[in-house]
């Protein structure tokens, strides 16, 4: 569920930062490659699972999934924070600069 989850994150980011490619000011190709990085982790981890339970893997519980679910929303979740924050640092629209020189 955790491969899934950020597969989909990993994709639909990556259509964002194609479409918005030749002005790159929002930073999508960041969040692009945490979300493709992210996908990579869980597929090996889910590779080596495989390896270590066999067929078995493809059976879990509803706990495991419920488990997996929440984890998988908390990893998106933390990537948009970061990619939140790197925008707030980078400021690419100038937004906060003005905000912080009117007062």
């Amino acid at each position: 569920m955790t491969l899934l989850i950020t597969t989909f994150a990993a994709i639909i980011s990556t259509v964002v930062w194609y479409n918005k490619m030749p002005d790159n000011a929002m930073k999508t190709g960041i969040l692009s490659l945490m979300f493709w990085g992210a996908s990579l982790m869980w597929l090996v981890d889910a590779v080596v699972e495989y390896i270590n339970t066999g067929a078995d893997y493809f059976k879990p519980s509803a706990e495991v999934m419920l488990n997996d679910l929440f984890l998988g929303l908390s990893v998106v979740a933390l990537g948009l924070v970061v990619w939140l924050i790197i925008i707030l640092i980078k400021d690419p629209k100038g937004v906060l600069g003005k905000m912080l020189h009117k007062k």
